[in-house]
């Protein structure tokens, strides 16, 4: 009993890693367009602009760097947050298989509903405890300098020093206090329904094609696809109130989900909360597909690389 339990540990610790090892590099990949996206979720309505626009003005003001603003803070967040959602999952899902094998059920792979569960357990835990990665991340993201304006900085103008990770959650909380680092923890509570639709979606389709043939990267990489554009396509607005609320401090007053909805509505009707979509969307798919393609094959390599290790042991 003990060592199987010890083994079950050693194998939600090795999805732990090798998810948060996936988040990290395709997170790598796609951060120019989660740049874009949250920059244009929180900007005012008449600060919109096309794709390509927005790209331009950003390296005409910033340079390069300015599309991998909080890159440092994005990437230690994504594998604090895989790492917490995997191991969790794990946890729940070994706890479903273990209940279904006692009651005698045929399969032990998880239902619908047990997928939904397990997401909804993990997906908890992760938004608590991860939150004020992602605050600290939205604000280095959104950042605005002293005197910036739409326009390109003046020819021989120095531009202001981009404020490190650290500095950023300093300034916070000497600002704002320690609260501030749990801004919009209900919309993200809420957007647990994301990761909830995508993994479900997820594995429900993977338990129908091993069924058929072997689930390789590829496969993995369109099914992560698939079912996170399904997931970020219905929760989007969330996600936009979300990011608002992240940098309500820095703009003005804090304000609730609820007033921060109602205030999007008014100024910018529907189409508010749908900014930045394309590049969104476009990012969620990609980093999900990659994910689920660099998930699969880290957790085979930690899985031997544990094996080698209990054998010299």
């Amino acid at each position: 009993m003990a060592s199987s339990t010890a083994a079950q540990q050693s194998d939600n610790i090795a999805h732990a890693i090798s998810g948060a090892g996936g988040g990290i590099l395709s997170m790598a990949l796609t951060y120019p367009l989660i740049t874009l996206s949250t920059r244009a979720q929180v900007e005012s309505k008449r600060a919109e602009s096309g794709f390509l626009d927005a790209v331009k003005r950003i390296v005409q003001r910033e340079g390069i760097n300015g599309l991998y603003a909080g890159l440092d803070s994005a990437l230690f967040g994504i594998s604090v947050t895989n790492f917490v959602y995997y191991y969790w999952y794990e946890w729940t899902r070994a706890g479903f298989e273990k209940a279904a094998v006692n009651a005698g059920r045929a399969s032990k792979r998880l239902t619908t509903i047990e997928s939904m569960i397990a997401g909804a357990i993990a997906g908890s835990a992760t938004v608590l405890l991860t939150n004020p990665i992602w605050v600290v991340n939205t604000r280095m993201t959104t950042r605005k300098r002293h005197g910036e304006t739409e326009e390109a900085l003046l020819p021989g103008t120095k531009a202001p020093k981009v404020p490190t990770t650290v500095g950023t959650l300093l300034a916070l909380l000497k600002d704002e206090g320690p609260q501030a680092l749990f801004s919009g923890v209900v919309p993200a509570l809420v957007l647990v329904i994301n990761p909830i639709l995508q993994y479900t979606i997820f594995e429900q389709l993977k338990n129908v094609l091993e069924k058929k043939k072997r689930i390789t990267p590829t496969v993995a990489f369109l099914l992560g696809a698939l079912g996170k554009l399904f997931a970020t396509s219905i929760t989007y607005p969330y996600i936009t109130v979300k990011s608002r609320m992240h940098v309500a401090g820095r703009d003005g007053g804090k304000e609730s989900m609820v007033n921060a909805m109602k205030r999007i509505m008014r100024e910018e009707g529907t189409v508010g909360f749908y900014k930045g979509i394309g590049p969104k969307v476009t990012q969620s798919v990609l980093t999900a597909a990659f994910l689920f393609a660099f998930k699969d094959v880290l957790y085979e390599q930690t899985i031997r690389l544990r094996r080698k290790i209990a054998v010299k042991a």
